[in-house]
């Protein structure tokens, strides 16, 4: 016999977040980091090279190759829209922004995809709160909304969300093609169209963004959700549970046979020959990981789990916790053994957040309080900080920020945008409203928990893209490098290059319009770049007698980056 729930929540704790202000929080968080800024190193300017290789014809679609090198992932799609991206955009947008687009509508959609399947769990029997003897008890939708918002908030709050959902890599579309699935398992039970499509759309989506096996493992557990589910002596439930069951195993079937023939298959499980010191190192850095990317939904979810755990039976009277487990378990597994180990456990955001969502409906007046001052006070002082290095490289004053900058990042020349000053105060006030409204008096609502965590973590974020945009685009971004070398080289037919990452390569063929090729004995190109690190085996590729060394042109904030320029002989 099952449990009573734990969850106790009054109809008052239940009323709508303003979906205006959820609207412009959400639009605050996605847009900052999409606009204004420059590709960068490594994995962002990469997947940047790729697109353009495919925008301007130089490589096949099914094959995307940079200067005859593969891609690093096997992904398709993501490449496909930043392609498309650039071909249908007019001349007057740049190509770094066109590919980006697509990549904003992939984060809406996740967000709207995480509220979905939320709202659709909470709507379950098995999540429902307890029945008041006098009633009073929160009525079935405006639970599963408040639940929604609260978990949109958990999302949003996560500290390893914020960069790499800002990235045009196939990263993103994996994310957002993981919580399109997501919610077409919650929403399964209840609907049809749309859990349809989304099942169709989340499993190829997956596959075709270079994550068959996480698409498999999804697959697997969404059908023994629906499998192992409750029995019925209701025809139209079996029906329906026939009908999931069927679809599940014919799209999966239909995904991985797509894998197949694309030949993304590829075995990336890494640590199976490492040491006992090396694994254990390797288990530190995974806990790390999941301390800081996940926050602040991991604890949150782990107390889901506690008070949940009389209810974690198979089928509708647990789905709300096991679906989201499911997910969670996957991406942290599948994290713990593949590289880079952030961007598999970024597809288990989603999940997670879920799960932290219906800690809040068991949680006691002194643990939200808690949470809402170690997260204001945490916040308020990252916010602070970032203000104080700010007015330092602006200033002089306090002279330390200002001298750290230009220790870390030589050769920065500050600048003062009064849009980007506008938008960070604008936010900051904020940040400070918000602050005065929590801890005032208000009737209580479930998902404020939250609203300090996603909160601070946008501000944070926000504050970044536009006070710190520029030193960050000068340090992170390879564009000051290219064009110190740009300007020795000066426009030649053509450039060699021996020991360049795909980063390297990407960046000299936007930012410097090179075109560049692979060093060899029989090249005659009058120029030759050279990664610093692969000095010692460049005598293998080219005769040196040939060429002389002009400069070495350094990386600003990265002394492993040095570029070798050498020019041909002539005799």
């Amino acid at each position: 016999m099952n449990q009573p729930t734990p969850a106790i929540v009054t109809q008052r704790a239940v009323r709508r977040l303003p979906r205006l202000a959820l609207l412009l929080f959400c639009a605050a968080y996605v847009l900052p980091g999409f606009i204004g800024r420059e590709p960068w190193k490594n994995a962002d300017v990469t997947a940047f090279g790729y697109m353009m290789e495919l925008a301007t014809g130089r490589s096949h679609w099914l094959a995307p190759q940079l200067t005859g090198l593969p891609a690093d992932t096997d992904s398709l799609l993501p490449y496909w829209l930043g392609a498309l991206a650039v071909k249908l955009a007019p001349a007057w947008i740049a190509p770094d922004f066109a590919v980006r687009i697509p990549f904003v509508m992939l984060l809406v959609v996740t967000l709207i995809a995480t509220w979905q399947g939320v709202y659709h769990l909470g709507r379950s029997v098995g999540a429902q709160p307890v029945a008041f003897a006098f009633g009073g008890e929160a009525n079935t939708i405006d639970y599963a909304r408040a639940m929604a918002d609260g978990g949109l908030l958990a999302l949003m709050g996560c500290l390893g969300l914020a960069q790499l959902a800002h990235e045009t890599t196939p990263a993103l579309a994996q994310l957002c093609f993981t919580a399109v699935l997501f919610y077409a398992f919650a929403a399964a039970p209840s609907k049809t169209l749309g859990p349809a499509l989304g099942l169709a759309v989340g499993l190829t989506g997956l596959v075709m963004s270079g994550a068959p096996a996480m698409a498999t493992l999804f697959g697997v557990g969404g059908l023994a959700l629906t499998a192992l589910g409750p029995r019925s002596d209701d025809s139209a439930a079996r029906r329906r549970k026939l009908f999931w069951a069927v679809a599940i195993v014919g799209v999966s079937a239909c995904a991985a046979l797509l894998a197949w023939q694309l030949q993304m298959w590829r075995w990336r499980i890494t640590g199976s020959a490492l040491s006992p010191a090396e694994a254990w190192l390797m288990a530190r850095g995974m806990g790390n990981l999941l301390l800081w990317f996940t926050w602040p939904a991991w604890p949150l979810a782990l107390w889901t789990l506690w008070r949940w755990r009389r209810q974690l039976s198979l089928g509708d009277p647990a789905r709300h916790i096991l679906l989201p487990l499911w997910f969670a378990v996957v991406a942290i597994g599948s994290a713990a053994f593949t590289q880079p180990s952030d961007r598999t456990l970024l597809l288990g955001l989603p999940a997670l957040a879920t799960l932290a969502a219906f800690a809040l409906p068991t949680f006691k007046r002194s643990a939200t309080a808690l949470i809402d001052w170690f997260t204001l006070l945490f916040f308020t002082l990252a916010s602070l900080t970032i203000w104080v290095i700010w007015v330092s490289l602006q200033t002089g004053v306090p002279r330390q920020p200002a001298l750290n900058v230009a220790r870390l990042a030589p050769g920065f020349e500050p600048s003062f945008s009064a849009i980007a000053f506008a938008v960070a105060l604008a936010a900051t006030l904020a940040w400070a409203w918000l602050v005065k409204w929590r801890v005032g008096r208000h009737r209580p609502a479930i998902w404020t928990s939250l609203v300090l965590p996603a909160s601070g973590t946008a501000l944070c974020w926000l504050l970044l893209m536009t006070l710190w945009l520029p030193v960050l685009d000068y340090a992170r971004s390879y564009k000051a490098q290219v064009r110190l070398v740009a300007a020795i080289l000066n426009d030649p037919p053509c450039v060699e290059i021996y020991g360049l990452n795909r980063g390297q390569i990407s960046a000299f063929t936007f930012h410097g319009t090179l075109r560049l090729q692979p060093a060899s004995r029989r090249a005659q190109c009058p120029w030759l770049l050279v990664d610093v690190n692969a000095r010692d085996t460049l005598p293998k590729s080219v005769n040196l007698r040939q060429w002389d060394l002009l400069a070495t042109i350094p990386r600003p904030a990265d002394k492993n980056d040095d570029i070798l320029v050498y020019q041909r002989v002539r005799r």
